[in-house]
């Protein structure tokens, strides 16, 4: 009601041409609302919207679109006014920005920026996209080692405004080599004539420019930091990396392993196109539509089996689909543990060994529910006896391999989450039914 009201509002202002009360609702609004105003405007009345924002509105506007809609507003506000809003924005979030666009227009617009804001945006975009020198910013507030309590003050002063945060102050040598770390707190408790080499702490995390974004979120993480500062080969401080972009790392990592799991692409969402997401998916599904064939050769060689015991075709669907959800499980409990933890011998060993244990118990429980099930609706205790055994086998091994091809995929450095629940259940069919038929065929003669 409120937000429908705020359209109107921004509407009639546009319309009298009031920049006055427009700005007065605008300053009132954080990012994410103006991006979300934007957004429920009419498309008509978009265009006038945008040249009511200022420049520093604009540049907090765009981080909070999808890459499509940054594309569009650049190239309706024209190049001047684009260099204009490139100039405030922070320099991690155009890096993103211009690495959605083609080279051609990446170079017209940094051709066309602050020389300076420009050369930051290039070094930037240097780096490889998911590293920490990607979505770093060179926006902090750096101490030489020798400055009093009363120097770091001035400076703040100076600096303030453009740092992105300064409850950190990190303390570089005359090489800018990152020798120490001070924060906001011990600074402001300090007299002013303390040296800050006295105040440091020399002890730094830092993470190198290289680093894995989702490593990088670890250790902001494992040290509850609101930023972590981001050094080269040589220990030179470049850069740091703050919790706000850590957030969005989290999510985008989050939405890339989820889309792994299930087989999609983390590129679909609810805008995508339908025959773009269908090509998106395609792959996976032919992949595993050819690897499904198997499953239908198992079963014609086995096929006299299953003619002469037709009870037994009644429990192979139940049999293949537990198989598959066990190791599903199991595979979502190895990717999300992965997150969080680092994996040595001991405890991957143990890993395993408690997901065997997880396997033989939900086996033995499910297989001997299942035999008494078949034993009464059939009254065949040979019949209860194959298809309880053979659920209990295959529950372990499916439980097994959710669990050990993730850890595979892991030692050889391919992401885990590949292992993606559609194929972790097609191969569990496979195996459920080669143990199923098996045993079957070794009972075959009790059975008729």
């Amino acid at each position: 009601m409120f937000e429908d009201r705020l359209d109107l509002i921004i509407i009639k202002a546009m319309k009298e041409t009031n920049r006055k009360e427009f700005q007065a609702i605008l300053d009132e609004l954080h990012p994410y609302d103006i991006a979300k105003l934007y957004k429920d405007l009419p498309r008509k009345h978009r265009y006038k919207f945008l040249l009511f924002l200022t420049a520093e509105q604009l540049a907090s506007l765009l981080p909070e679109l999808g890459a499509q809609d940054q594309k569009e507003i650049l190239h309706q506000l024209g190049v001047e006014k684009s260099s204009r809003v490139m100039d405030v924005m922070d320099n991690d979030d155009l890096a993103e920005l211009l690495h959605e666009l083609g080279a051609e227009d990446v170079d017209y617009f940094l051709s066309r920026m602050k020389e300076e804001e420009s050369e930051a945006v290039r070094k930037l975009m240097k780096y490889p996209p998911e590293t920490a020198g990607r979505i770093m910013t060179n926006r902090y507030v750096w101490i030489p080692v020798h400055y009093t309590v009363r120097d770091v003050v001035e400076k703040l002063r100076s600096f303030a405004e453009i740092a992105e945060t300064i409850n950190y102050l990190y303390v570089v040598d005359a090489d800018k080599k990152l020798v120490g770390v001070i924060s906001y707190r011990d600074l402001i408790l300090a007299h002013s004539h303390e040296k800050v080499e006295d105040l440091m702490y020399t002890r730094v995390i830092s993470v190198p420019v290289t680093m894995d974004q989702e490593a990088v979120a670890q250790v902001i993480e494992r040290y509850d930091f609101l930023a972590v500062p981001v050094v080269d080969e040589n220990n030179v401080l470049v850069g740091i990396v703050t919790v706000d972009d850590i957030v969005d790392v989290v999510i985008y990592e989050a939405n890339e392993d989820i889309g792994k799991l299930s087989a999609a692409s983390n590129a679909i969402d609810f805008d995508t196109p339908a025959w773009t997401a269908a090509v998106r998916r395609l792959p996976w599904l032919i992949l595993l539509l050819l690897i499904g064939l198997i499953s239908g050769s198992i079963i014609s060689v086995f096929e006299e089996t299953l003619t002469k015991v037709v009870a037994l075709a009644f429990f192979m669907p139940m049999i293949a689909g537990m198989t598959g959800n066990t190791g599903t499980q199991s595979l979502a409990v190895v990717v999300r543990g992965m997150i969080g933890r680092e994996l040595d011998r001991r405890t991957v060993i143990g890993l395993i060994g408690r997901e065997f244990g997880v396997g033989a118990v939900i086996g033995a429980t499910c297989g001997i529910l299942i035999a008494l099930i078949a034993y009464v609706w059939q009254g065949d205790g040979t019949l209860g006896l194959v298809v309880g055994a053979s659920l209990a086998a295959t529950l372990v091994i499916g439980t097994m391999a959710g669990t050990v091809i993730p850890l595979l995929l892991y030692r050889f450095r391919i992401d885990p989450a590949v292992a993606s629940g559609p194929l972790i259940t097609t191969i569990n069919d496979i195996l459920s039914l080669l143990i199923y038929f098996g045993i079957a065929a070794a009972f075959l003669t009790q059975l008729q």
